[in-house]
């Protein structure tokens, strides 16, 4: 059987994702595709709009096999740790043939040669690093520069300013890292720009449809730091969606509207200030993405946070953009730290597999990947004593992030928790 490997967020899933599947199988000739999905929490650094089992329930109804979940420390990281978490996490799977990912250039091969540039670093890109560096531009900032002044020279920088460019670019990064064997493929995103915010046709971003889901009510204003909403019926949003998600999404959206979803980084204020008020800039530090002129400008700012937009807002500067204040928030929160992290990328990066979901026509993957992975599968947390210290210890930060975002939904929306241990696997 051959398998295709899919990274992704569904936040929320929609028919892009749906077209991503299905001509994912079709290019490379898989019999199933298993996804490696972001759990509560997604790579620009907020919560995810709804919770992870509700996501993985339309993935599965909309054709994928089986759905693992990508530690939030790396769920939640910059491109480079998203990209090297989940593809050596399908590399240890041990059943993925094919990697098949999403770009705005459709060009394999220019999208390979930005990745050499990155890996192999040319004397004159690595000069041209060092100039910018001393102009005094942070290191992603004066990174990008000399990598687009090579690239214009390599005829390739056309492929350097859009984001699932930028993206596969790290996941080939990765597969050359880890001297993987899964063979990489792109297909052409279809639609609208990943960052438009605006609904388009039948292939809206999930931006736009997270913007349209923020609107469906007016007790629902946590997404927003000002202005007000109209109180827009849900019968309505639901129409305009129609186009947009599977019809089988679209019964999930209309079931959980209200009882999982919507959840924004402003539902979890209160969580974020508490964690803030008793730290000093050299304890803010040792959080991912932190760094120390951070650490300052946060404990400078505090007494003006209001809440977790406004503050992330508060925080932005020229040289540090809003989704590494995102992420780096986020990770003082869910208390993922920079030692922490690099002893799992030193030590291998996965120590188990979560399964999410599968589909019961697809339960033979689970018992392939059993007998060829490198890696237990964790359909129950009760295998959790069977784990290496270092992958209790990750067990434990996935566990923690996923009960506290469970904590923020049950309480928006008055409904009874269920504590990690109790949920169930999805099967469709």
């Amino acid at each position: 059987m051959k398998i295709v490997g899919l990274i992704t967020e569904y936040n929320p899933f929609h028919n892009g994702h749906l077209y991503h599947i299905e001509e994912s199988k079709k290019i490379t000739g898989a019999d199933a595709a298993v996804v490696v999905m972001s759990g509560d929490y997604v790579q620009r650094g907020t919560p995810a709009v709804m919770p992870k089992r509700l996501r993985t329930e339309m993935a599965l109804k909309c054709g994928a096999a089986a759905v693992f979940e990508l530690p939030v420390c790396y769920a939640s990281g910059s491109a480079e740790y998203f990209a090297l978490g989940a593809v050596s996490l399908l590399q240890k799977l041990g059943i993925v043939d094919s990697l098949c990912f999403g770009s705005e250039c459709n060009d394999l091969h220019a999208l390979q040669k930005a990745a050499d540039i990155l890996l192999e670093e040319p004397e004159e890109y690595r000069s041209a690093l060092k100039r910018h560096l001393k102009e005094g531009r942070s290191f992603p900032s004066a990174r990008q520069e000399a990598l687009c002044e090579y690239a214009e020279k390599e005829g390739i920088s056309f492929v350097l300013g859009d984001p699932n460019n930028i993206l596969g670019i790290e996941y080939l990064k990765a597969l050359k890292k880890l001297g993987s064997a899964i063979t990489p493929y792109t297909i052409q995103r279809q639609g609208a720009h990943y960052h438009d915010r605006k609904i388009n046709r039948k292939l809206s971003s999930a931006s736009a449809i997270r913007s349209l889901l923020a609107y469906s009510g007016s007790a629902l204003r946590t997404d927003r730091s000002g202005g007000t909403f109209e109180n827009t019926p849900f019968s309505s949003i639901l129409g305009e969606l129609e186009d947009q998600v599977p019809s089988s999404c679209l019964e999930l959206l209309s079931d959980y509207h209200r009882v999982q979803y919507p959840v924004y980084q402003n539902d979890f204020s209160l969580i974020l200030k508490y964690k803030l008020l008793n730290k000093t800039p050299d304890m803010l530090v040792r959080y991912m993405d932190v760094s120390l002129d951070l650490a300052n400008r946060i404990c400078a700012k505090l007494n003006h946070f209001f809440n977790y937009r406004q503050f992330c807002e508060l925080l932005k500067t020229r040289d540090i953009t809003q989704t590494r204040i995102n992420r780096a928030l986020l990770h003082i929160m869910l208390g993922i730290k920079k030692k922490n992290v690099q002893e799992y990328t030193d030590n291998g990066f996965h120590f188990y597999a979560r399964l999410l979901g599968v589909r019961k026509d697809s339960e033979k993957i689970l018992s392939a990947a059993a007998k060829k992975g490198e890696l237990p599968l964790l359909a129950q947390l009760s295998r959790a004593q069977e784990l290496s210290s270092l992958g209790q210890r990750m067990l434990r930060h996935d566990i923690l992030a996923s009960n506290l975002y469970t904590s923020v939904v049950t309480d928006k929306f008055k409904t009874a928790f269920c504590n990690e241990y109790s949920q169930p696997v999805i099967k469709v």
